[in-house]
């Protein structure tokens, strides 16, 4: 494999891992949206540790969703600093989305899913890119 296969190999991961994290924010935007709009849509199950009211669980989800989609912006336009926060803001993600399983499970495994692939594709290749 060529030096130029290896760079287009790591644009692609870098152009997928950018598309997952405007899907990924997209999605918290939209969790965090309907938590904030209508609390009784979520239904916790009982005794749960991490109990957070639900309208507190939508303003994390709906500022986490904003600066995944945001760091996903900067992605495209070849900012170093972007790979770093995307990668954090996935770790994040994840765990947040971990803490909201008992409200909505399968919605936490598929938005858990996503954050590793985000973190899978940020990582794959160490070296610094630009797209241009």
């Amino acid at each position: 494999m060529s030096t130029n296969d290896t760079s287009a190999w790591a644009v692609g991961w870098t152009i997928f891992a950018a598309v997952w994290m405007w899907i990924l924010g997209f999605f918290h935007g939209l969790a965090g949206l309907a938590a904030i709009i209508e609390d009784q849509l979520f239904v916790v199950t009982p005794d749960y540790v991490y109990r957070l009211d639900v309208t507190t669980w939508g303003w994390v989800h709906l500022v986490l969703g904003v600066g995944v989609f945001v760091a996903g912006f900067y992605l495209f336009k070849g900012a170093v600093w972007a790979r770093t926060v995307g990668v954090a803001l996935a770790a994040v993600s994840i765990v947040s989305n971990f803490l909201w399983l008992p409200y909505y499970p399968i919605w936490g495994i598929l938005m858990i899913a996503a954050g590793g692939f985000v973190i899978w594709a940020l990582t794959v290749r160490g070296g610094d890119l630009s797209l241009d």
